[in-house]
């Protein structure tokens, strides 16, 4: 790359992650994208001790500090995009650790194709200790992200790891902000519906740290179920259907995950018969939080920020 690269804006949403965040800044102040030719983005979104997230910022000469006050991350995201500078922008989260050439590779990856929507990168999930993982790292290691099969089956990426045109947010709008999850791939599936290419990346990597305790897990879990099932009902405004999307929901989650437990006996990836048990209650469990988040919403709960 050289100093004729195009601009870019990478976004950052934080909220209340001030030391992850200072690893991914540190990241892309490392990267081997020209230093003139990017900017950084932290949109803090209500963190407990917003200050030190301000103090944490103002240590790179790249990255500039905004706030958003309404919850959730795709309105901290939209946020960003206002005041965003380049012509390209990359999406990223305050845990994530971007590779040295991210965004020369995620540049190199969006501008092969023509008029390319959006280029979805692989993040790659580290444990807390290699050798002894959890059971909650373990489940993680094979469900958690699955940036090419998101893309192909739903036609969208996880923001941990996105780059796209500015003009495409011109074209489809920005993230629907009323949704705490799959605000993405909402996104995404927008941006496919407009005929734009999207393309996944394996070169274009970050790194995410594992969830590791069941009470990370069990927030997760709720959060997904709630931002998916959100996302369903906004489709529709017929009674009898939305009916329908809570039952189909309800009786997805509640059926015992059997091909999900074939697939976890036959994955190289785990390691003996402790492993496969390990990763299999996990799923169970995130089975059975979920269904118990979409009665709590079908009878009136709203989706929180967690």
């Amino acid at each position: 790359m050289n100093d004729f690269s195009p601009f870019v804006s990478v976004i950052v949403p934080v909220y209340n992650h001030a030391e992850h965040l200072k690893l991914c800044l540190a990241a892309l102040a490392r990267q081997t994208y020209p230093k003139n030719c990017y900017e950084v983005i932290v949109i803090d979104n209500g963190s407990d001790d917003a200050e030190n997230i301000k103090k944490i910022v103002n240590q790179f000469t790249q990255t500039c500090f905004t706030s958003e006050s309404t919850p959730g991350s795709y309105a901290a995201r939209n946020q960003g995009l206002s005041i965003a500078k380049g012509e390209i922008i990359a999406f990223t989260d305050a845990d994530c650790i971007p590779n040295h050439n991210w965004l020369e590779k995620g540049v190199e990856n969006l501008q092969k194709v023509p008029n390319c929507g959006l280029v979805a990168g692989k993040i790659e999930l580290f444990f807390q200790n290699m050798v002894q993982p959890t059971p909650v790292e373990l489940y993680e290691s094979i469900t958690a992200f699955p940036q090419e099969k998101l893309l192909a089956e739903k036609h969208g990426g996880a923001t941990a790891n996105i780059f796209t045109f500015k003009k495409v947010f011109d074209r489809v709008g920005k993230f629907n902000n009323t949704l705490k999850s799959n605000g993405d791939l909402e996104w995404g599936y927008r941006v496919y519906q407009q005929g734009y290419p999207q393309i996944y990346a394996e070169d274009v990597r970050v790194l995410h740290p594992a969830r590791t305790s069941w009470k990370q897990l069990y927030f997760r879990s709720i959060r997904l179920a709630a931002g998916s099932y959100d996302r369903q009902l906004q489709q529709t405004s017929s009674k009898l259907q939305k009916q329908l999307i809570f039952l189909i929901n309800l009786s997805k989650n509640l059926v015992p995950p059997v091909m999900f437990i074939i697939n976890s006996w036959r994955n190289t990836q785990l390691s003996g018969f402790n492993q496969k048990l390990q990763v299999c209650l996990a799923m169970f469990f995130v089975r059975y939080v979920t269904a118990l988040e979409i009665i709590k919403l079908q009878l009136g709960s709203v989706s929180a920020r967690i």
